[in-house]
């Protein structure tokens, strides 16, 4: 029997291809180039299994009745919402990701976002390197203190809960969350966590806001002019969820008006573009979307795409299906 005919759309870690070179036919992407809208269509209609990554959209119009030979998506990543999840089961394509494998990761980086942006680190080491700095002195790079105050969670999944963790036990931290579902009391009060009614009432009382919903749908723009508008003068936002979460051009005018003390990102609205007006701000740290980027993370999420494809030409239900 022929093996499924599989496109991996960008360089995956080199023992991941092996693997999935070994159970599939596969066509790799050794130029690493991002594939466009249309390449991507002629993919779902000449291979069996197409497995994107976060930089891939695959919105509705690429699920063309008629010309789809794709049965099955493996994404690359935890959040898929550069998929448009309905239209690919509507045309019978199963969707998995990769949940749990990156959760630690992620929260570090969380972690050191929220760190660099409180001590002006990012904007240190510029000083530094530039050759403009002039030695110690008792008002220099003022920032701002992290033990003790208050985090706001926003989305108490893996890694908002191991970014509650980190900041409890490891600055003593307060740590307030609003999560869609309710959170039992008792998980949170081990995670040093208590759970609040609403978005804007934990915007409201918090030092530093870190972001862990999903992206798209109802959480397009969740934090948005109104929302910026609720943080305190002296708060930063860190973002290591999706781009789209936060209303980008609000929070650069909020920034330049000195709305929020700073912000710390790692992910944004049209990657990999990042408006210049940030890049310009020393109060605002940016990181080239690194969340899951250490070698056995990123391994391990390759496994779980291959785990899940397996299972899904074995006829088999695969363990991470979305859709």
């Amino acid at each position: 029997m022929a093996k499924p005919k599989v496109l991996v759309t960008r360089r995956w870690p080199e023992a991941v291809e092996a693997v999935l070179s070994e159970r599939f036919d596969v066509t790799l992407n050794p130029a690493d180039v991002p594939l466009d809208q249309a390449a991507l269509g002629r993919a779902l209609a000449a291979h069996d299994a197409i497995l994107p990554t976060v930089s891939d959209r695959l919105p509705a119009e690429l699920f063309v009745p008629g010309s789809l030979r794709a049965r099955f998506i493996g994404n690359f990543g935890v959040g898929y919402n550069h998929i448009d999840v309905a239209a690919a089961r509507a045309k019978g394509i199963t969707v998995t990701n990769t949940p749990g494998v990156l959760t630690d990761c992620t929260a570090d980086i969380a972690m050191t976002l929220l760190l660099m942006a409180a001590r002006r680190a990012g904007e240190g080491e510029r000083e530094l390197r530039s050759g403009n700095w002039t030695g110690w002195r008792p008002t220099h790079m003022i920032g701002a203190r992290v033990t003790g105050k208050t985090l706001g969670i926003i989305g108490f999944g893996r890694i908002g809960r191991a970014m509650a963790k980190r900041c409890r036990f490891g600055f003593d931290i307060d740590v307030v969350f609003y999560n869609r579902s309710t959170v039992d009391p008792a998980e949170a009060a081990r995670l040093g966590a208590r759970q609040l009614a609403t978005v804007d009432e934990v915007l409201g009382i918090s030092d530093f806001v870190s972001l862990h919903c999903p992206g798209g749908g109802e959480n397009t723009h969740l934090i948005d002019r109104r929302r910026l508008s609720l943080m305190r003068r002296s708060a930063f936002l860190i973002n290591t969820a999706r781009g789209d979460v936060v209303d980008e051009a609000a929070l650069v005018d909020v920034l330049q008006r000195g709305g929020i003390r700073g912000a710390g990102l790692d992910v944004y609205e049209n990657e990999p573009r990042v408006p210049a007006a940030l890049a310009a701000m020393d109060n605002v740290v940016l990181l080239p979307h690194l969340g899951s980027a250490t070698e056995e993370t990123r391994v391990a999420m390759g496994m779980k795409v291959v785990e899940n494809a397996s299972a899904f030409f074995a006829g088999q239900v695969p363990p991470d299906r979305v859709a």
